[in-house]
């Protein structure tokens, strides 16, 4: 488990995270998203000990990292696949870590396997893909079969057979009670992937929430409602708070009440529902909604060159 307490990180006059607050729990993925610049490798980075916080706590199994005895047992992370040699093979990387971190070498092999790497194990990692080289940084998340998971971006480079590989990876891990705390521009993928959903932007927390819940509550989904007293149930439902459109001639799309509201307020005006349906909307939708005031990069269309070519 990670908590994190009044997480404030300064640098000089501006402030990369601010008064941040949150917990991520085992047992769920743990998506973290924010747009560019909104503090989340600052986060992450301050929960393993390589920023130094300039206010607050983070605990990671109740301690601060530095004071975790044989740390990649507790922790595993990705959070850059750049970072290994490229003169030493997938295999000598791993063993070094292994050695370094008083972790069996029998691991070694077992998390080439589960990463798919094992016919390359012997090749130079400067020769490998991008996708590759995100399998051996999760390889080495998962050295030290810890009960925590940190991926910065872990699809990128992936195949979608890569990206559902990691997607399955995840879940599983979860599954077996462990932390995994995810970041990803990808919300497509998040939508498939976390149970639940820490939002921030320009360093402070704008939501905390499980994910079908955030998407339902900023998403702007509707309910399709079938009924043969059209005229009746619009004045019933509009008098509730409801903003309802008509969609055809027995069909309504109601916004702002849930099925159940709609199917208690119909039955006590006496009108019969023969249908109720929820379209919610994804993640993206609601994900765009909500950090739209947030945003500090800004691209402009419309505007043209001084060739008339679209900039």
């Amino acid at each position: 488990m990670i908590d994190i307490e009044g997480l404030s990180k300064r640098y000089g006059d501006r402030y990369a995270v601010r008064d941040l607050t949150f917990s991520v729990r085992p047992g769920h993925v743990t998506g973290f998203l924010g747009p560019n610049g909104a503090g989340k490798s600052t986060t992450m980075r301050a929960v393993l000990g390589l920023d130094l916080p300039t206010a607050g706590r983070i605990r990671v199994d109740g301690r601060p990292y530095a004071a975790l005895e044989r740390p990649l047992t507790h922790v595993g992370m990705l959070l850059d696949a750049g970072g290994v040699h490229p003169g030493r093979s997938a295999r000598q990387h791993l063993r070094a870590v292994a050695a370094a971190g008083k972790l069996p070498g029998r691991r070694v092999e077992e998390v080439l396997a589960r990463v798919g790497l094992t016919d390359v194990a012997g090749h130079r990692v400067g020769g490998f893909s991008l996708g590759m080289r995100q399998r051996l940084g999760i390889a080495t998340a998962l050295l030290g079969d810890p009960g925590i998971l940190m991926f910065d971006e872990p699809v990128n480079g992936l195949d979608p057979e890569g990206i559902r590989w990691i997607r399955d990876l995840m879940k599983a891990l979860a599954a077996e009670g462990r932390t995994v705390f995810v970041s990803s521009h990808l919300m497509s993928e998040m939508e498939n992937t976390a149970d639940h959903l820490v939002v921030i932007g320009r360093g402070r927390l704008i939501a905390d929430l499980p994910a079908r819940e955030l998407i339902e509550r900023y998403g702007g989904g509707f309910l399709s409602v079938r009924t043969d007293e059209p005229g009746r149930l619009i004045t019933v439902l509009v008098s509730a708070g409801a903003r309802v459109t008509p969609e055809g001639p027995d069909t309504l799309r109601v916004v702002g009440l849930d099925g159940d509201a709609v199917a208690r307020l119909a039955h006590g005006a006496g009108v019969l529902v023969l249908e109720v349906a929820r379209h919610a909307t994804s993640l993206e939708d609601a994900y765009l909604q909500l950090t739209d005031a947030a945003v500090e990069y800004r691209g402009r269309q419309g505007h043209r060159g001084h060739r008339g070519a679209e900039a």
